[in-house]
């Protein structure tokens, strides 16, 4: 007894494995193929995803500019002096470098490793210059970094020096201007008039004159220098910062004269900071966390910015830039995952299929060597490692490859591959030999054959509500919560557990389409065959029998439609892509070319305008006055959107006439009233709003009111905009200034090549070639046409599974026929009657379901977020893509009846007879 209730070890018969291997390798290298294509790309996709997120970060920081620079402020202490006044401080120039020792060390050694060493630069408050008729300012900046400064060349006079000799001096308060020593740029220097030893008039917003005297004029020797963009107005004046129309200047203070600008202004005016620039290879996606959190962290704990102590207080947009990135690389991460997920479930159900045609094939033997004594364990592990053999040697050499076309491979994607071709040939093969030695019979009461029944439809409706209810929720999830990343729960970068279920929303949506269908397709196999015995054609009649008869088949119609859905979206998803890029070319550019004049060349935009219409090849010109972070108030609320002064009737007629959007509401810009000036709005946080009251501050002269009277239409990508027409905010007093040209026309590009004019052209060609070769959108976009042939690749291999599985018993039904009478022409019609049907649903279904998946799925998919869009993009239906889709599977199935009639051509009719019996 004890023996018998012993386990004993499967004990495989190796000369067996060998035997069926060599027997049967075409279809187990046809297995090894697909697990080795598959995993190859399972494999690269991630780890080239993740190279593209890498760079994604780094462009995204370059893109960013001075934004994304860490500043850290804080204020100088107290200079009272001992009698009431103030005292000047001989080493102001050294406390600002203990402060950017301090700020340095402040960081954190992650931040430090992250940012190129720091610049502080020491800022006096925006004077206004009294002399001319244009709006000017000025300010005075020192800079210092580690090697003491940027270098230059003083091209006249000298460095700036100090105002006085004696070291200690102390001065009351509202004493007679502090003089104050500057250097200025050539540039500067030629557009104001001034070389050295000039004074330069300037008052502040009290009216309280300065005294600041020019030492010298310099050259920088790189204007590159990263120091100079801090201040890019100490290289050369810089136009519209400081309001409309007004152009800063700026003068450079040294080691020596910045004391000097201590005493000139009141004790809180001077400001130091200290910038701290990122290093963008240095930026990479697994950072992206860790940096962002720590800038936050720095902020948070900042001192406030009404406290006059020394304390430092942090600012930053370098977390917003991580988090946008993180933001668009994580979608396009779960935009890829989906279409993996989908050709991972296509790739299992295909290998399942396989394994069944390899059963089929194998059914004789096994049940030749089950009857012979062979144990169901022993057979069930020869065949195990039959089966994991072949399945993990042809992963290791499609993940090998994966590794020499990507920087990593991601092994993971590749498990559900190889666990299919591991499992599913040993437990296919297990349940054909149990069935050979059975001695189950069936039973010969009624009510138990219909309770057998009924359990294998319980069996099935249960299997099928389970896949529904999991698409519902998956549909529900994705609905609700998107496909990003929580970042509170802590954003790895991998796919977490949250994200598993709204991924799997598209491959599960193909699932429960493809069964309905299995559903619907036995019943009208069944209504054609009760139709056809109507009839007097017999072909109609054997054909609709034959279809009836093998309907029932699960696999077949799962592959086929499953796989063309799939491809379908895929095909979607990378048409609306790149609908989406060319359309948010249309909107970063706002015609096919854009002039962005400089500030001394905008005298010349009338006439640059007039000559450009008249070049060949443009339609229409358009000029405004754009100008970036405008001063506007609403409710004594600074806002900084980008105010568009334009001719709205020209504006309104380019909109009509490009693939920008309409915007009918700039008709209410030109409509009479009185009262203030309409404008049209649009802001991303609600703050500008239609009905909401605005001032447009002027210098000397009272603030415009504005009225918002609509919704404005996204100039240039932004998202803040203000827009005004030019007329009436002339009528208002305030005339426009155009500062930037749009061109339409195929002559535009030429036309804005060589105005002879300082102005950077910008081409709507050559912004959509940057965003098609950026690194996530090119990486999506290859994914999603390689996931499309790829499926539609499974499916067609699905397809010649399908009908190599049935292939014996229909010829050996179609040989039969033949004693009736038929000919070798009308078996060929029954043959593909029986063969057609399921291909034409899926050719036909197949695409349409996957444009119902693309119109549930892809507003949660974020793809705003790849195109530079302000909202997601409409889908795009490229029908003749998808009927190529279906196209290609009925090719397919039509080279099938010819190709297994002539392989059966020789199958002698008395062996058929002798097999069936």
């Amino acid at each position: 007894m004890k023996r018998w209730l012993t386990r004993r070890r499967p004990v495989p018969h190796w000369p067996s494995i060998r035997g069926r291997g060599r027997t049967d390798a075409g279809p187990l290298l046809l297995t090894a193929a697909v697990i080795a294509a598959v995993a190859l790309l399972a494999g690269a996709a991630p780890a080239l995803l993740r190279a593209a997120a890498d760079n994604a970060v780094e462009d995204a920081v370059r893109s960013a500019g001075p934004d994304a620079n860490v500043l850290v402020h804080a204020n100088f202490e107290r200079d009272d002096g001992p009698t009431g006044g103030r005292v000047r401080m001989p080493d102001l120039a050294d406390e600002v470098d203990d402060f950017r020792a301090q700020a340095t060390y402040a960081l954190g050694p992650d931040l430090d490793a992250a940012l190129l060493p720091p610049v502080a630069v020491v800022d006096g408050p925006i004077l206004r210059i009294t002399a001319g008729n244009v709006p000017r300012t000025f300010r005075f900046s020192y800079l210092a970094d580690d090697p003491g400064g940027p270098d230059m060349t003083w091209i006249a006079g000298t460095a700036p020096g100090p105002a006085v000799s004696d070291e200690y001096v102390e001065v009351p308060y509202g004493g007679p201007p502090w003089p104050v020593q500057v250097g200025l740029s050539e540039a500067d220097a030629a557009a104001l008039d001034l070389g050295p030893g000039d004074r330069i008039p300037a008052k502040d917003d009290q009216g309280h004159d300065h005294d600041i005297r020019v030492s010298g004029i310099y050259r920088p020797t790189e204007s590159a220098d990263p120091a100079w963009q801090l201040a890019p107005e100490l290289l050369r004046p810089v136009p519209g910062v400081d309001g409309v129309g007004t152009t800063r200047f700026a003068g450079l203070l040294s080691r020596e004269s910045l004391p000097d600008a201590r005493l000139a202004l009141d004790e809180d005016q001077l400001r130091r900071t200290v910038h701290f620039a990122p290093v963008p290879d240095a930026l990479t996606w697994d950072s992206t966390t860790t940096l962002a959190g720590q800038v936050v962290t720095l902020k948070a704990t900042s001192g406030s910015s009404s406290d006059r102590a020394e304390s430092l207080k942090w600012e930053s947009q370098l977390d917003t830039a991580l988090r946008d990135a993180r933001n668009r690389s994580s979608a396009a991460w779960a935009q890829a995952a989906g279409l993996l997920t989908g050709v991972l479930t296509a790739t299992v159900l295909v290998l399942l299929l396989a394994a069944d045609l390899l059963v089929r094939r194998r059914t004789p033997v096994l049940s030749a060597a089950r009857q012979r004594g062979a144990a169901l364990p022993d057979l069930g592990a020869e065949l195990l490692i039959e089966s994991t053999v072949v399945s993990l040697s042809a992963a290791a050499v499609g993940l090998a490859l994966a590794r020499t076309a990507a920087p990593g491979v991601s092994w993971t994607w590749a498990v559900p591959v190889v666990l299919a071709g591991v499992v599913a040939g040993p437990a296919f093969g297990t349940l054909a030999a149990a069935r050979a030695s059975r001695d189950r019979r069936q039973p010969a009461n009624p009510t138990a054959r219909r309770w057998i029944r009924a359990t294998g439809h319980l069996r099935r409706a249960a299997v099928e509500a389970a896949v529904l209810i999991a698409a519902v929720a998956a549909f529900v999830t994705l609905h609700q919560r998107g496909l990003l990343p929580d970042v509170s729960d802590g954003d790895t970068g991998e796919l977490t557990g949250d994200l598993i279920l709204p991924v799997s929303a598209l491959t599960l949506g193909a699932l429960v389409g493809a069964l309905v269908l299995l559903r619907l397709v036995p019943l009208g196999a069944r209504f054609a065959l009760r139709q056809s015995l109507r009839s007097r054609r017999p072909l109609a009649v054997f054909g609709a029998a034959q279809a009836a008869t093998t309907a029932g088949r699960a696999l077949p119609l799962l592959v086929l439609v499953s796989t063309t859905a799939l491809a379908s979206f895929a095909l979607i998803l990378g048409s609306t892509v790149t609908r989406g890029l060319a359309d948010g070319a249309w909107s970063t550019v706002g015609a096919d070319a854009r002039l962005d004049i400089g500030a001394d060349a905008t005298a010349a935009t009338p006439a640059l305008a007039e000559r450009i219409a008249a070049a060949p090849g443009v339609r229409q010109v358009v000029v405004a006055q754009v100008t970036d972070s405008a001063r506007v108030f609403s409710d004594s609320t600074l806002l900084t959107p980008r105010l568009v002064i334009v001719d709205t009737a020209a504006f309104q007629r380019l909109l009509a006439t490009t693939a920008l959007p309409d915007a009918p509401a700039l008709a209410r810009l030109t409509a009479p009233g009185p009262g203030d000036v309409p404008a049209l709005v649009r802001s991303s946080d609600g703050e500008l709003r239609t009905g909401s009251r605005l001032q447009l501050p002027r210098d000397d002269a009272p603030a415009i009111r504005l009225t918002a009277v609509g919704t404005a239409p996204s100039v240039g990508g932004a998202t803040d905009v203000v827009i005004v027409d030019a007329a009436a905010l002339a009528d208002a007093g305030l005339p426009a200034v155009p500062n930037t040209v749009w061109v339409t026309g195929p002559g535009a590009a030429r036309a804005v090549s060589n105005t002879g004019v300082a102005a950077d052209v910008v081409l709507r060609a050559d912004v959509l070639r940057a965003q098609r070769v950026a690194p996530l959108t090119a990486g999506l976009l290859r994914l999603a046409w390689t996931a499309a042939a790829v499926l539609l690749a499974l499916g067609l291999l699905g397809l010649t599974l399908a009908a190599a599985a049935g292939a014996s018993q229909r010829w050996q039904t179609l040989t039969r026929l033949r004693t009736l009478g038929l000919r070798p022409r009308d078996v060929r019609w029954v043959a593909a009657g029986e063969l057609l049907p399921p291909v034409v649903v899926a050719a036909v279904c197949g695409p349409l379901l996957g444009a119902l998946l693309a119109r549930l799925t892809l507003g949660p998919l974020d793809l705003r977020l790849l195109t530079g869009q302000a909202t997601d993009p409409a889908v795009v239906l490229p029908w003749w893509l998808l009927g190529l889709v279906g196209v290609a599977l009925l090719a397919a199935a039509t080279t099938v009846v010819p190709v297994e009639s002539a392989l059966r051509r020789r199958d002698r009719l008395s062996e058929v007879l002798r097999a069936g019996e």
